[in-house]
């Protein structure tokens, strides 16, 4: 969760987009960021994937007023609403876009070609039916930042007594990087238009998100016994479910305040 999904700016840019706040080509940079290029296949009315351009103004003909993220893992389908198809293909991604206002999900596909540090990455982003009902188990925007909270707090105070220290190389740089992103500006997490309780959200989400990428990336730690390494992993998979949950409800949090008036 260092890094945002790409169902995240997907959905964040193109509910600015759909809010008219800012251009289709501000929108499609935004989504595509550092990759190569996004297409999407399976539009209704297309027969071969088109650009991402075509694809939001189409899905807005179609109906669509917005956009919601789910973040599905092993056991937990957050912000998923069927039909099993569509959740299938969202669990191996680990990622998807759900449309309201017209009941079409896109799920990512990402293929990468090149040498290391040459990496060519493109997108296709598989356009499919959905089950117009509410998305499972997406928290308001109140109850992830309690939430994150509260399991930060227990999580690290069991880190701590099993001394799983952050440190050595891999940590380093991904501290640097964090580090570095959030010296660019919070605001810049998610598009224009959102409240700024969902930026704190994301930002803290992603930031707990790190810290546990950082845990697990680190080796065991201090916790050199199986029963330490297992209290280990039973205190951030909590914590990990916490921050799923919170980074789905920033970025549906434009749509939610939408449909609240």
């Amino acid at each position: 969760m260092l890094s945002e999904p790409r169902s995240g700016r997907l959905a964040a840019w193109g509910n600015a987009l759909l809010a008219g706040l800012v251009s289709p080509d501000d929108a499609v940079h935004a989504i595509v960021g550092e990759d190569a290029v996004h297409r999407v296949e399976g539009l209704p009315g297309e027969t071969a994937p088109v650009g991402l351009t075509l694809a939001l103004g189409r899905l807005r003909a179609l109906g669509v007023t917005g956009y919601r993220v789910a973040l599905p893992a092993a056991g937990h389908p957050l912000g998923l609403s069927g039909p099993p198809a569509f959740n299938a293909r969202a669990l191996d991604a680990e990622e998807a876009v759900v449309a309201t206002g017209a009941a079409y999900g896109l799920v990512p596909e990402v293929y990468e070609a090149g040498p290391a540090g040459d990496v060519h990455v493109e997108v296709v982003w598989h356009c499919l039916p959905v089950r117009d009902a509410p998305p499972a188990d997406v928290p308001s925007l109140g109850e992830a930042e309690r939430e994150l909270a509260e399991a930060l707090w227990d999580a690290t105070e069991t880190l701590t007594r099993l001394d799983v220290a952050a440190s050595g190389p891999v940590a380093e740089a991904a501290l640097d990087a964090y580090r570095a992103r959030a010296l660019r500006g919070a605001a810049q997490t998610l598009a224009p238009g959102y409240p700024p309780r969902a930026v704190r959200v994301l930002e803290l989400a992603q930031r707990i998100g790190l810290l546990i990428s950082v845990a697990y990336e680190n080796g065991h730690g201090g916790a050199v016994s199986a029963s330490e390494m297992a209290a280990r992993g039973e205190a951030l998979r909590p914590v990990e479910r916490v921050a799923r949950r919170a980074q789905v409800a920033a970025y549906n949090a434009y749509v939610e305040e939408r449909e609240r008036g």
